[in-house]
């Protein structure tokens, strides 16, 4: 129990600020080894790739805050709302990318990209999700719709990480393991989630 108190200690005394800095330094760096041939061969794919995977990263480290709570007694509640917007921020680096970087800003061959390819309408099925999430992502918004409809929008973030684990499965050109284990997890998570509420309503 020692090592659970130290966490929840250190969890209560980093100022979420330091948060936001340390796990966005990743994207200047990136686009840095992007820059700099350090990204192979491909390095705008691989960048786009990258900026998307930490996004779906940050989407299921947000999901595991419940049930390290409620299963391991860490809370580490204070930090769900930033990694929800440091998961946005970085969905938004990633579809930049693409727009700006991969597309060129042809508009007609994203329109049809996004109307023709499953992944990138199923991507940008998650994007349109999460863009009121960040909007409302603030304490104003949970006064004005009221914490009920505002905890009932945010449940889209289940919606969000399944389309982005999938959406990661099918953008690889080929079968690959560890898109297969984030898929794996989310839905191990959701289940947790499920079983959770279910045990708050029997108490209900």
């Amino acid at each position: 129990m020692d090592h659970v108190a130290r966490i929840n200690s250190l969890g209560r005394a980093v100022p979420t600020w330091a948060v936001y800095i340390h796990l966005l330094l990743p994207v200047p760096l990136y686009f840095y080894m992007a820059a700099t041939g350090g990204m192979g061969v491909e390095p705008i794919n691989a960048l786009e790739r990258k900026m998307g995977e930490i996004a779906l990263q940050l989407v299921i480290a947000g999901l595991c805050i419940t049930p390290l709570r409620r299963f391991a007694g860490i809370n580490l509640i204070r930090f769900r709302r930033t990694l929800g917007v440091l998961a946005f921020t970085y969905l938004c680096v990633h579809l930049v990318i693409w727009v700006l970087l991969d597309m060129s800003l042809r508009w007609d061959q994203m329109w049809a990209d996004i109307l023709k390819r499953p992944y990138i309408t199923i991507g940008m099925a998650a994007f349109v999700m999460a863009v009121p999430l960040a909007l409302t992502s603030n304490n104003l918004s949970i006064r004005k719709l009221g914490p009920l409809a505002w905890r009932r929008l945010h449940k889209l973030t289940y919606a969000i990480a399944v389309l982005g684990a999938v959406h990661f499965v099918m953008v690889q050109k080929v079968w690959e393991t560890e898109p297969l284990i984030y898929l794996v997890v989310i839905a191990v998570l959701l289940l947790l989630r499920l079983q959770l509420g279910q045990q708050g309503r029997a108490r209900a």
